[in-house]
């Protein structure tokens, strides 16, 4: 083979993204006979020389390099169109080089925002990986937002920034301030059939930890087998990570040819009144799963018009301590207070899409061991949404939801459902990945500390102005927002009305809730906002941020030439200045406001808000002030059909 296109210990292989900013280059560690890259913006280094390699049982190393290795040059460019999401179009434009083994090859794609690498093992047998050592040598010191990983809440904690230094075992998305400027974000793409990567510290900067098995693999396989993706995107500032689409573009397009059926919508439901202790989940006096509460609910969802209601506690099992009843929830037969035949027929003929549910305690083996019926049992009655839980610290008591036994469980039901032309939101989930591309039935996930901590002390302000720089990276996100009830409940809100309004824009997901309970709606003018707000997205342009300090982002409905912006602040109060430069020419908009009113606080007055009015365009610059824990939500609609006058 011509040298020229070989890699060895004396000669690297360089790739550049596609408008030449960044620059990836690998090479072979002769003392160790692996694999490194480093990657380059000009003649600053963001990552520095880091080892890469995947060991099998007795230390074997899948990735052992011998002294010269043939590479490949690729490159790619499309533009493809999303069923849902933050942004109608995406470009998907890179360069790829493939260092080739006789049983391996490491593949990278360098885009001009970051890049993504697996490692792709030939052959065929039946095999484990035990541990894989991919690194992220960091180039100087560094901060990261992180989340504790391999722990009893999976992902419901907030936030902490620390030196990477003093990382225990974090989650990805893992984000990154530099020393030097700029931030960086470590995920994965595509994960399938293997355990979910985390991050620990290194001598140099970072290396993986696979969420393992019970028996203390990453990964039990089948050769050949392809890893996950492992992805870094760079940005100069912390609002442009969040426009990054490598993760949905690292993974394959839609299995699901036809995708009319796949509906984003908001809902209400059942739910926040039990944490209000208003209802129960178990059966009695207070079950709030009864026929009579799913009427009234029914019939706000028609008054309000809201598409959807999610049923919680329906089905016998939930008696008790029913996070301990994995075992028992029959998830086809309701409770004798529950007539699903009535309820159905009276949604249906209401309009109003029921969103089934299925807890599973986090017995997996007795959920599937249910399945596919319980899926076809909604399906009989025209449920076309299901929500799915999994509270308990282990899957079948022993696994971890992210290792390879939950990624591959969870994939299982998003393919069942699938085949039934079915919509999920998974709580308790493993973190997305961008699969909802290959899959765009699974339209969101919890995999957050959500508003049902509100009221525990443990959210905070400054939680969700992280959580679009975080948690966010890895896809839609059921938040579960508008809470309009902040201070006559015994639950302690840690926002203001206007605040929550304004999630509707800055925490995407495609199915919303409008968690609170229907009599604190009625009487409100700012329900008229949750009335308008789009769940699907044609342009999402972020405008503004610091990282646990505030965002404020602009997205386009795909349906009508309307725009919205929120905007999110912590604990302090702050004017934020909005300059509507996104905006068409030559158009003129009504922009309604809904703000905290000026003596608004989240602790002392969470429920005060103005609604204000005005004509803008796209001269136009917007001056508000958001109180301490606040927001702001704004429509922007076209002012009429006519363009305003040609002016010089």
């Amino acid at each position: 083979m011509d040298e020229s296109q070989l890699v060895t210990a004396h000669q690297s292989k360089s790739l550049g993204s596609p408008d030449g900013a960044l620059t990836l280059t690998v090479g072979i560690d002769e003392h160790v006979n692996q694999l490194w890259y480093e990657v380059k913006k000009e003649d600053h280094a963001y990552i520095n020389k880091s080892l890469l390699a995947l060991y099998g049982p007795d230390e074997k190393n899948f990735t052992h390099t011998p002294d010269a290795l043939p590479v490949e040059y690729t490159s790619f460019d499309e533009t493809w169109d999303q069923p849902w999401g933050e942004q109608r179009s995406i470009h998907n434009n890179y360069n790829e080089l493939a260092v080739k083994g006789e049983s391996f090859t490491i593949r990278f794609r360098l885009f001009n925002e970051g890049f993504g690498f697996r490692y792709e093992l030939h052959g065929e047998s039946e095999t484990a990986i035990t541990h894989e050592e991919t690194s992220f040598n960091i180039n100087g010191n560094a901060s990261a937002w992180w989340i504790p990983a391999l722990g009893q809440n999976h992902y419901e904690h907030l936030y902490h920034k620390t030196p990477i230094q003093e990382l225990g075992i974090a989650h990805t998305p893992l984000t990154l301030e530099l020393e030097n400027g700029g931030f960086m974000a470590i995920h994965e793409a595509a994960l399938y059939n293997y355990g979910s990567m985390n991050l620990i510290p290194a001598e140099q900067g970072l290396k993986s930890k696979i969420t393992p098995l019970s028996t203390g693999n990453a990964a039990e396989i089948s050769l050949p087998f392809t890893t996950p993706w492992r992805t870094v995107i760079f940005s100069d500032t912390a609002v442009g990570l969040t426009t990054s689409r490598i993760m949905l573009n690292l993974n394959e397009p839609s299995k699901i040819e036809d995708t009319s059926w796949i509906q984003p919508a908001k809902f209400m439901g059942i739910w926040w009144g039990m944490f209000l202790h208003y209802f129960t989940w178990g059966s009695g006096e207070k079950h709030g799963a009864t026929t009579a509460n799913a009427f009234r609910y029914i019939n706000a969802c028609k008054e309000f018009g809201i598409r959807g209601l999610l049923i919680e506690g329906w089905n016998e099992g939930w008696d008790g301590d029913w996070t301990q009843n994995g075992d028992k929830m029959n998830l086809m037969q309701p409770y004798p207070d529950f007539d699903i035949h009535a309820i159905t027929k009276y949604a249906k003929s209401q309009g109003v899409d029921l969103i089934g549910h299925h807890e599973t305690a986090g017995n997996m083996a007795h959920y599937e061991w249910q399945l596919p019926e319980a899926y076809d049992y909604y399906n009989t009655f025209g449920v076309r949404y299901i929500k799915t839980g999994y509270v308990s610290p282990r899957s079948n008591g022993k696994e971890f939801h992210s290792s390879q036994f939950g990624v591959n469980h969870y994939q299982k039901t998003v393919e069942m459902a699938a085949e039934r032309r079915i919509m999920l939101d998974i709580h308790e989930p493993v973190k997305g990945t961008g699969i909802e591309r290959t899959w765009p039935n699974l339209m969101t996930r919890e995999g957050v500390m959500g508003q049902e901590y509100e009221g525990s002390g443990a959210v905070t302000p400054e939680h969700t102005t992280v959580l679009p720089f975080t948690r966010l990276l890895a896809g839609p996100l059921d938040y579960t927002p508008g809470l309009f009830n902040l201070s006559g409940t015994s639950r302690k809100i840690s926002s203001t009305l206007a605040k929550q309004l304004a999630f509707y824009v800055t925490l995407f997901s495609p199915l919303q809730m409008v968690a609170d309970l229907p009599e604190h709606y009625r009487g409100h003018a700012a329900l008229q906002f949750i009335k308008d707000v789009p769940v699907n997205w044609d342009t999402t342009i972020p405008l503004d941020g610091v990282i646990g300090d505030f965002f404020v982002v602009a997205r386009k409905d795909r349906e009508s030439d309307d725009w919205y912006i929120g905007a999110i602040t912590d604990e302090n109060e702050r004017t934020v200045t909005i300059p509507l430069s996104f905006l068409p020419e030559y158009r003129s908009y009504t922009a309604t406001i809904y703000r905290d009113a000026d003596d608004a606080d989240w602790q002392s007055n969470p429920e005060a808000y103005v609604i204000d009015t005005q004509n803008v365009s796209k001269e136009t610059t917007l001056t508000l002030r958001l109180a301490p824990g606040g927001g702001c939500a704004i429509r922007l609609a076209i002012d009429g059909e006519t363009p305003l006058p040609y002016a010089a």
